[in-house]
């Protein structure tokens, strides 16, 4: 058991903390209240007096564990440049649990990812949510699939020009294909009840897109510009289908017309450079002009677009060009486990979820806090369980 005491505790679901205490067994939160009494047998306490108690941060939307620590393109497995939709590749066949930057960004905070494919195809695979702690991905998977990936904008364009796609309405009669084909396989399979004999042919890229057509899990849909955002909720209701945007760069410009749709945004990255011209718009306030027009936003690293270990210092960043503090935690906690359907294990501090816990001196969203721990399911994250040496500004473990 774990017991931790005294701490200033954010939960992510109230908006002013509260200096209670937590106590943790068989990896889940089972008391958050004051002065709580440590109970018989063996129990770690851990004083967090004078320091501020958060939820595990969560990133929606990020590449880690697939675009690797210090390698070049050849090593990469986020991207499938030979097709342009597959929709087959799962996350969990790709993620390396031994890629250094995990663990980087478990120490900084971030205890829970969403992490899948990268965004060249016009349908690249499913995501999974896991945890940042394991040897082994089946250990480390929260749930799987959470969304199959599809892009819009100029990615599948500038991948595949010179292989059947070079305009956006190409872009988008793929995904109506595919979509179109997944319902009738669906169609199929229900049709033939239990023989075996009347059972379409085994379609690895449709049987994939079941969990879609069922409204199981969304499409993730890549998309910067307002018009690319657009198509994607057009194709979304076209086919009764989930959906969340991804990127949303543009989004401030139809902010309005996101609120009423209801779609769960995953904002960002902000931290890097306007590498393309869907980027122009790139800018801080955006989180802010979303959330304040009533959106569900999440705010995301794109790892490794940018490092995962700064997901908490873009939330800061979006506070001072004017989103709100809670707003903006919620943004890294429990609107990212909403996003991606887990906020039943995680993103909060309540009885019954997941001990993904950090203690920071300081306030999460500021660059000069430290973070003095994170524990993954109860088990503090220990930097040394593999060996490296890199320096990791406003972090003391």
């Amino acid at each position: 058991m774990l017991l931790i005491k005294n701490g200033m505790v954010h939960n992510a679901i109230s908006k002013e903390a509260v200096r209670c205490d937590i106590l943790v067994q068989d990896g889940k939160i089972v008391q958050v209240a004051p002065n709580v009494n440590p109970p018989d047998g063996q129990v770690e306490v851990v004083d967090a007096a004078g320091c501020n108690v958060y939820p595990g941060l969560i990133d929606a939307h990020s590449h880690i564990g697939l675009d690797g620590f210090a390698i070049k393109f050849a090593g990469r497995d986020y991207n499938e440049r030979n097709d342009s939709a597959t929709p087959q590749l799962r996350a969990i066949d790709g993620i390396n649990p031994f890629d250094p930057n995990l663990q980087i960004a478990a120490a900084a905070g971030v205890t829970c990812v969403g992490t899948g494919p990268g965004s060249s195809n016009v349908l690249g695979g499913a995501f999974a949510a896991i945890k940042l702690m394991g040897r082994r991905v089946d250990d480390m998977v929260v749930k799987a699939p959470v969304a199959m990936k599809c892009a819009f904008g100029e990615n599948p364009k500038n991948c595949y020009e010179t292989k059947g796609i070079t305009s956006r309405m190409t872009t988008a009669s793929i995904l109506r294909d595919y979509l179109s084909k997944a319902f009738e396989y669906d169609r199929k399979i229900a049709a033939a009840a239990d023989d075996p004999d009347k059972k379409p042919a085994w379609d690895a890229k449709m049987t994939a897109l079941l969990p879609v057509v069922r409204r199981e899990i969304p499409l993730k849909a890549h998309a910067h510009r307002a018009d690319d955002m657009c198509t994607a909720i057009r194709i979304a209701k076209e086919f009764n289908v989930r959906l969340t945007l991804e990127h949303c760069t543009e989004g401030s410009l139809i902010a309005d017309i996101l609120a009423a749709e209801k779609i769960p945004l995953a904002v960002g990255p902000s931290m890097c450079s306007a590498s393309k011209a869907e980027l122009m718009q790139k800018d801080f306030s955006t989180p802010g002009i979303l959330q304040r027009a009533g959106c569900q936003v999440s705010i995301i690293t794109d790892h490794a677009v940018t490092d995962e270990r700064y997901l908490s210092l873009m939330a800061g960043f979006a506070v001072k060009w004017g989103m709100d503090p809670f707003a903006a935690l919620q943004a890294i906690t429990i609107n990212p486990a909403k996003h991606l359907g887990i906020e039943d294990r995680v993103g909060s501090i309540e009885v019954g979820k997941d001990a993904d816990i950090v203690i920071a001196e300081g306030d999460i969203l500021e660059s000069s806090t430290i973070v003095r721990a994170v524990y993954i399911n109860g088990v503090k994250v220990c930097r040394h369980a593999i060996q490296f040496d890199i320096p990791m500004p406003g972090l003391n473990m």
